[in-house]
C-alpha cells in the first residue's frame, strides 16, 4: 500500500519566493498595532506585473503618490529613491538606529523595517511635512536653539520621534525624554541638547 505524504505549503518552489512571503509575515508583526490591524484586514495586493511590480498609491505628507514597487521593497527606500524625499535617513537599514523614523497614522514607524505596500492608504509624514512653508514646526526650531544636532545625520528622525514623544504625553522630564527617545542614536552624543530640545518644544506647545 502506496503512503502519501501531506501536502507542503503553496511558498513557491524557489529561495526568492520563500524569501518574499516569510518578509512580509515579518514585516507585519513588527508593524505598530494600527498598521498591523490595516495590513491583516487589507485586501490582497495586485497581482505583480510582468516586470515584477506591483502599483501603490502612498499619501506622504498630503499628497498622494502612485509608483510600482517590489513588494519586498520598504517605505524607506521608497521615500528616498521613489519619490525623493531624501529627509529620512538610512542609517543601520536594521532598525536599531531610529533614523529612519517617520510617522504613519501618527505612530513612530521605522520606515527601514516596514513594507510600502503595507502602508498604502495611511496618512505619512515625514521630515519635509513638518514645516508650514517657510516657517518650522517648533520642534525643528526648539532643534536649531537648543543647538541639538551636531553632523545632522540622525536629526530627521530624532525630531520625528521627539515630536511624537510630546505629542504622546511622554515628555515631563529628562529621564522619561531620555528613556522614550531611546530609540534613537545619536553618534555624536548630543543627548543632553536633544532633551532641551524637546522640553523647549514642550513648553512652547503647552
Amino acid at each position: 500500500m502506496e503512503s502519501s505524504s501531506p501536502p507542503s505549503p503553496e511558498i513557491g518552489t524557489d529561495r526568492r519566493g520563500f524569501i518574499r512571503q516569510a518578509s512580509g509575515v515579518v514585516a507585519v508583526a513588527m508593524l505598530p498595532h494600527s498598521l498591523r490591524a490595516r495590513a491583516e484586514s487589507a485586501p490582497p495586493a495586485p497581482a505583480p506585473s510582468a516586470s515584477g511590480l506591483i502599483p501603490i498609491m502612498l499619501r506622504v505628507n498630503g499628497q498622494d503618490h502612485v509608483c510600482e514597487i517590489e513588494a519586498r521593497t520598504t517605505l524607506l527606500d521608497t521615500l528616498r529613491d521613489r519619490l525623493h524625499l531624501p529627509g529620512t535617513k538610512k542609517g543601520c537599514d536594521h532598525g536599531t538606529c531610529g533614523a529612519c523614523t517617520v510617522h504613519v497614522d501618527g505612530h513612530r514607524v521605522l520606515s527601514c523595517l516596514t513594507l510600502a505596500a503595507m502602508a498604502t492608504g495611511a496618512e505619512i509624514t515625514t521630515i519635509e511635512g513638518l514645516a508650514a512653508g517657510e516657517k518650522l514646526h517648533p520642534v525643528q526650531q526648539a532643534f536649531v536653539d537648543c543647538d541639538g544636532f551636531q553632523c545632522g545625520f540622525c536629526t530627521p528622525g530624532q525630531i520625528m520621534s521627539a515630536v511624537a514623544c510630546i505629542r504622546e504625553g511622554h515628555a515631563h522630564a529628562d529621564d522619561e525624554i531620555r528613556e522614550w527617545m531611546s530609540g534613537n542614536i545619536c553618534r555624536c552624543a548630543a543627548y543632553p541638547n536633544i532633551v532641551d530640545a524637546v522640553k523647549a518644544a514642550r513648553d512652547r506647545s503647552a
